[in-house]
């Protein structure tokens, strides 16, 4: 008799040539992801091959009940690290049966920027840092903490190993290894500052790929957790008082900033970023007051600064950067829960299509 685990693990290559594809996209909050999957009759690595899809967007509060009908668009492609094989998983974004992009579809927008012609010749590159905290289910409190209670203070836990001071690496790693079989991009992780908080970073991504690698690494490591019992929480600042907050720190250079000479065009980027201060903090995050607050190596949220290998400014550079004359920078102000199609199009918008 076959067990539960045995059947998860079919191979179905070895019966069938047909996959099953995992339609992703993400739903009315703006954070939610949402998945369904559907059997293709053969393999498939190009994203306009799939055909689209639909769904109720009554129930993901993205349409009326009297006109819910809402269309997947398929944009990119991993391998699924849960079926394996030839079976994928599918980054969607959504539109109304006319055609319309929804005002939940963010990619839309970012697509448009990275396809003008000016921003196509800069080949900007991202690299993002993705904090997040696991929680123990049910009762919302990060993981390895005394129900009710706190560990000892900040200090020990960056980058720490031992029962004591790492709470989850089980997690961190399979999450690891599943994107990197999937195609991520992912460069790393490391445990943060505060306990029960990680990191993984993704990049550098060229343009659009940035954010379909993020929303791709996110909807792997919800699976995950789910899998393993826990909750994930991208919110910013999880728990209040002397802990750090999470965030997404966005790496950012251009072709001109990677040449010599690329340094000054960082430092005009950088003037360009800070005439624009508001409308980027305005769209870099939900709760994010809660955390730029000028502590815990951050900016406050009203002053823009930037410095060299300065982690409490709201844009970084580093001390090779400066030193080489060429690179890139940091911005430090988007929020753990900042939608990566926004914020990699905004930076790349203000930084070249803008003129100030």
């Amino acid at each position: 008799m076959s067990l539960l685990s045995d059947l998860i693990n079919f191979n179905l290559s070895d019966s069938t040539e047909k996959i099953i594809a995992e339609y992703i996209w993400v739903g009315g909050s703006g954070m939610d992801l949402r998945s369904k999957a559907r059997t293709l009759p053969g393999p498939v690595s190009d994203p306009s091959k799939l055909p689209k899809w639909n769904y109720d967007g009554s129930s993901t509060n993205q349409a009326p009940g009297k006109d819910s009908e809402v269309i997947l668009y398929p944009q990119a492609i991993f391998k699924d690290p849960f079926r394996r094989g030839n079976n994928i998983l599918v980054i969607c974004d959504v539109y109304t049966p006319a055609g319309e992009p929804l005002p939940t579809n963010k990619r839309h927008n970012a697509a448009k920027i990275f396809s003008h012609p000016d921003v196509v010749a800069e080949v900007p590159w991202y690299g993002i840092e993705q904090e997040y905290t696991l929680l123990q289910k049910d009762i919302n409190w990060p993981l390895g903490w005394p129900i009710g209670g706190f560990p000892g203070p900040q200090g020990p836990y960056y980058c720490g190993i031992g029962a004591d001071k790492a709470y989850g690496r089980d997690i961190v790693d399979a999450h690891y290894k599943a994107c990197l079989y999937a195609g991520i991009n992912i460069s790393g992780i490391n445990g943060e500052v505060m306990p029960g908080q990680w990191e993984f970073q993704v990049g550098p991504s060229v343009g659009i790929s940035a954010g379909d690698e993020i929303w791709a690494a996110r909807y792997i490591l919800e699976r995950i957790t789910e899998i393993a019992g826990v909750v994930v929480s991208f919110d910013p600042k999880p728990i209040p008082g002397d802990w750090n907050g999470a965030g997404a720190h966005t790496n950012y250079s251009t072709k001109s900033m990677r040449e010599d000479g690329g340094y000054e065009i960082i430092k005009k980027a950088i003037e360009k970023l800070g005439l624009r201060h508001k409308e980027h903090i305005a769209a870099y995050g939900e709760g994010n007051e809660r955390r730029l607050t000028g502590r815990h190596e951050t900016a406050d949220i009203n002053t823009f600064s930037w410095g060299v290998a300065d982690r409490g400014s709201s844009i970084r550079v580093g001390r090779d950067t400066e030193k080489d004359g060429k690179g890139y920078f940091e911005d430090r102000r988007p929020a753990s829960n900042m939608d990566p199609y926004i914020v990699t199009s905004m930076i790349a918008e203000t930084t070249i299509l803008w003129k100030a």
